[in-house]
């Protein structure tokens, strides 16, 4: 009886404490048993309190993770399992195989986030990536952003159906209402009043689905105590509104072409009512937020005449009807936000998202919106979901450092791609810093490149060195926007300089440092090969090494053009055309990387209905070609603004416009006229193609690319 006594108050001392939901279902995610193996302690603090996390072992040498806050102990986590058991967690790879007894903490360790807001997303990434998600892929994304520290999520899925009902209880037709809502495509520039119903409406059924996927992401995102920020409410109507319900609007005009929808003035007496029905509306769906997301006048919109001061109380009043305390999140994009506009409100009524500062910062040159509102920092980064590798490493650290050292106003950072799955390194790098007291650039990477593949290997630590010094070292005043941009997918000309229109790139590196980077990784497949992260890694620097390579060809063909060299321009063009079908091949052997994943997802949403699944690929097919009809696209410059190199659209989109292009300049060579040709036909003609691309991978990725990146150097030596 003693000796069953006694074991009775030993098992709580050796029992693994369980993990508490959904930090336990995200562990199982990871890795089958990983929550049986880790101990999690959630202990209380005070609400202002600085998250934190202690990394120890528990009486039987297990990891222990305390925190006091959920997503406090999933970067813990995070930290553990890249520190002590070598495995990194990311886009590319959010899955790990463990050993059934995990490596012990080592020393015992405390962080602290200096960072008390962790912002995510950007309405944009709505569209260019997340437009045709799953549960399933809001699951595995909700746990990157625990693990990643995010407790700030934008969230705007499920709109569609707050606007129907606002619309709707306005008395404004119900054959109307979905084609005032974009479809899933171009979703985010309606939410932004850009645009209103284009590539809409969506099928029957879309915007109730949707909406009841929104309740399941908020309702995770709340679990984890994470604070979503739902779009709030700053005037938009549809452009009839004022003919139709006889409320006095203002017409904003275009943008790029587009016809932007309407505005209720928010001193207008009808703002307060339609605001209410809004918030009525979108609280009855998913309840009431802390903060909302609100950005009158984006990317333009008439401000004359306009009291804006006035205009930002009402838009407040009406926010804090909705949720009492609320805050508003605001834009600090192009001239937003406008500094008469908060004039009138208390400083911890609003925060102000630096949108990209580490590229273009404004906090130091606003004071009066940035030392006098909590303000975040956040890294844009990626344009339009293109792939490339691209970063400001060193010029986002020192940035980040100043404001720290300078602005008493920095109330944390922020992710705010356009588009994700490029380039983990730098959210791996952002998603650290505010972690970090002291924080060593040289000594993160060295450690990250022997993290991501298990073990460290002088080949891949060489590969990221001369990463580290060419696409990742942009420099600090160069404001580009993302990627120097891969010319397989420029529009066909003889001086190929960019793709997308709105491009500003330059070349601030050295192209055969890449090349170098990609025979140095590749050289590692014998010993790393095993490695999820090492063959996405393989691939994604070889892709970029056929690109510089292609560069020089292109330079090669534009120079055999002024010199009136017709064999020579046949040669490089040939040569050209050769390293796109190369790096079809390449890319085609990861789903990843091929346009049949991005369609088939479209596709998906349709639940077998043919017809909704043609609507909505060809919203997918628009979205990464022509982007709008012809005037915006063309005069609007928003043609390949969302380019992608994905296998599939180097072989049926971009290699048949440069063979067109080829084929009339070698026949009219002693003409002085220039071929003219109609690319946006071309380009609509795929658009509206039923031709079907596996989303299924081809071929072995490392030996596929060894084999096109040996030929791709023979070809640069020609």
């Amino acid at each position: 009886m003693r000796l069953s006594f006694l074991l009775t108050l030993l098992v709580p001392l050796f029992a693994c404490a369980a993990a508490p939901e959904p930090m336990r279902s995200m562990m199982e995610r990871v890795s089958p048993g990983l929550s049986d193996k880790v101990e999690v302690e959630i202990t209380a603090s005070g609400k202002d309190s600085p998250d934190w996390y202690e990394l120890s072992s528990s009486v039987d040498n297990r990891p222990l993770i305390r925190s006091n806050t959920m997503v406090g102990a999933a970067v813990g986590l995070r930290r553990y399992l890249r520190d002590s058991a070598r495995v990194q967690l990311t886009w590319d790879g959010m899955e790990a195989a463990l050993p059934r007894r995990l490596p012990g903490v080592g020393k015992a360790e405390r962080m602290t986030c200096r960072a008390r807001m962790r912002y995510y997303l950007n309405y944009c990434t709505y569209s260019y990536s997340m437009a045709y998600w799953d549960w399933d892929r809001w699951e595995r994304e909700i746990d990157w952003m625990a693990l990643h520290g995010v407790n700030m999520p934008l969230m705007a899925e499920g709109m569609g159906q707050v606007w129907r009902g606002t619309l709707l209880r306005l008395g404004y037709p119900a054959e109307r209402v979905d084609s005032f809502i974009a479809g899933p495509a171009f979703q985010a520039w309606w939410l932004m009043n850009n645009l209103e119903g284009w590539d809409g409406p969506a099928p029957a059924g879309h915007h109730e689905r949707q909406a009841d996927l929104a309740k399941r992401i908020i309702g995770r995102m709340r679990e984890w105590g994470m604070e979503p920020v739902l779009p709030g409410y700053g005037g938009m109507v549809p452009h009839d509104a004022g003919e139709i319900l006889g409320i006095q609007v203002r017409d904003p005009g275009l943008w790029l072409g587009f016809v932007r929808p309407a505005a209720i003035e928010p001193t207008d007496s009808a703002f307060a009512r339609v605001a209410d029905i809004y918030y009525e509306e979108l609280t009855r769906l998913y309840g009431k937020a802390s903060y909302y997301s609100v950005d009158p006048f984006h990317e333009g919109g008439d401000t004359g005449g306009m009291d804006l001061e006035k205009c930002g109380e009402a838009i407040m009043d009406a926010m804090r009807r909705a949720s009492p305390g609320a805050v508003w999140v605001a834009q600090g994009w192009q001239a937003n936000p406008r500094t008469e506009m908060l004039r009138g409100l208390s400083p911890e009524s609003v925060v102000v998202l630096d949108l990209q500062a580490e590229n273009q910062p404004v906090w130091h040159k606003r004071p009066e919106i940035y030392s006098r509102h909590p303000w975040v920092f956040c890294m844009l980064h990626n344009f339009g979901g293109n792939e490339g590798l691209f970063g400001k490493m060193e010029a986002m650290a020192d940035g980040y450092r100043r404001a720290l050292a300078e602005s008493p106003a920095l109330a944390g950072v922020g992710m705010t791609m356009e588009g994700i799955e490029t380039n983990p390194v730098m959210y791996e790098l952002l998603s650290d810093m505010p972690w970090e007291e002291e924080f060593d650039l040289g000594g993160w990477l060295k450690d990250f490149a022997e993290t991501r593949y298990g073990r460290p290997h002088p080949a891949a630590t060489r590969a990221w060195e001369l990463l580290a010094r060419s696409v990742y070292a942009c420099p600090a005043d160069s404001v580009q926007q993302g990627t120097r941009e891969s010319l397989m997918m420029a529009r066909p000309c003889d001086n190929p300089r960019q793709v997308s229109a709105w491009s500003n790139s330059r070349d601030y590196y050295a192209g055969e440092d890449v090349v170098a980077a990609a025979g140095a990784l590749l050289s590692a497949a014998p010993e790393l090969g095993d490695n999820g992260h090492f063959i996405y890694d393989v691939v994604d620097l070889t892709r970029q090494a056929l690109d510089e390579i292609a560069r020089k060809t292109a330079a090669s063909f534009g120079e055999a053009s002024e010199l009136g060299d017709k064999e020579a321009y046949r040669a490089a063009s040939a040569r050209f055309l050769r390293l796109i079908e190369l790096q079809d091949s390449l890319l085609g052997t990861m789903s990843r990387f091929r346009v049949g994943a991005w369609l088939e997802q479209a596709r998906s949403r349709a639940g077998g209905d043919e017809a909704a699944a043609a609507v909505y690929e060809r919203g997918a097919r628009r979205q990464i070609t022509t982007w709008g009809p012809r005037v915006p696209a063309e005069n609007g410059r928003l043609r390949d603004y969302s380019n992608r190199e994905w296998s599939g659209m180097l072989r049926d989109v971009y290699a048949p416009r440069w063979k067109a292009w080829f084929e009339a300049r070698l026949s009219s060579w002693d003409s002085d006229s220039v071929p003219r040709l109609d690319f946006f036909a071309m380009d609509d003609a795929w658009v509206n193609s039923q031709a079907r691309y596996a989303a299924a991978p081809c071929g072995n990725p490392l030996e596929v690319a060894r084999g096109v990146l040996a030929e791709a150097v023979a070809l640069m030596g020609e």
